[in-house]
């Protein structure tokens, strides 16, 4: 583990389609644990829960793990885990944000791990993940983005656009991109301040603001996808995943 990476897993109870989602149980404990669990089981540093919720920070802290509140107000967890950064770390000792969704209490500890390879290059502001698509409905689907990057290394691409539709055209591979992100503590500074861009606002995908303002995010290629929670029969098909698993 690194003094200078610190993991912080944004989480508030406001949800549209699964309202209080962190605090669902599953296989005995709130969601929010499972992830903050998961982020442990990487070893790349601390861990801290950034919420909204008292009630979620009582959920965390009773499991053992450390959570810090902040404003209601955020509309991004970029903009959540950036206020718990000042928090949590107001001395500037972390020099790598890695940012963890908290509904997705799948991942895997190794993917996350795998989200700071591409910061060795010091070229490079953001690092994400992304999955190779194997299922054919998944290439049309709207709702499963997808990154289009130029290979620069195995498993490894330079990410050049991210969008909704089916894209880039032609023969050869997609990839369905993973909303996780590893910053430079700089770079995480520099993208909060920028406003909305207008592909951002367009695709609706908050990551384009950084490409649209000339910053670069390379992208670590992994195995598979966690399964993000956002429905109802979402977190029933985690809960037999979770409830099953040894």
């Amino acid at each position: 583990m690194a003094d200078d990476v610190l993991i912080l897993i944004p989480a508030r109870m406001a949800s549209t389609r699964l309202p209080g989602k962190p605090l669902a149980d599953i296989a005995g404990a709130p969601m929010i644990v499972h992830v903050a669990r998961r982020a442990e089981e990487a070893e790349l540093g601390q861990v801290v829960v950034a919420t909204d919720s008292t009630e979620i920070a009582a959920a965390v802290e009773k499991s053992g793990g450390r959570a810090v509140l902040t404003r209601p107000d955020h509309t991004s967890g970029s903009d959540r885990i950036f206020e718990g950064l000042s928090k949590v770390d107001p001395t500037g000792r972390a020099r790598i944000i890695v940012n963890v969704q908290g509904d997705l209490p799948t991942v895997d500890p190794a993917a996350i791990a795998a989200s700071l390879e591409p910061l060795a290059d010091p070229a490079v502001d953001i690092a994400t993940l992304a999955a190779e698509i194997k299922r054919p409905a998944e290439r049309t689907n709207p709702n499963v983005v997808k990154v289009v990057g130029t290979p620069i290394a195995p498993a490894r691409l330079r990410a050049l656009y991210f969008t909704r539709a089916t894209a880039p055209a032609g023969d050869g591979p997609l990839y369905h991109h993973i909303g996780l992100y590893a910053y430079r503590r700089e770079a995480l500074a520099r993208f909060v301040k920028l406003p909305p861009s207008l592909l951002e606002q367009r695709e609706k995908l908050e990551q384009l603001r950084a490409l649209e303002a000339g910053m670069r995010i390379d992208v670590a290629i992994v195995d598979t996808v966690p399964l993000g929670v956002d429905t109802a029969e979402d977190l029933e098909t985690v809960r037999k995943m979770l409830t099953t698993s040894p």
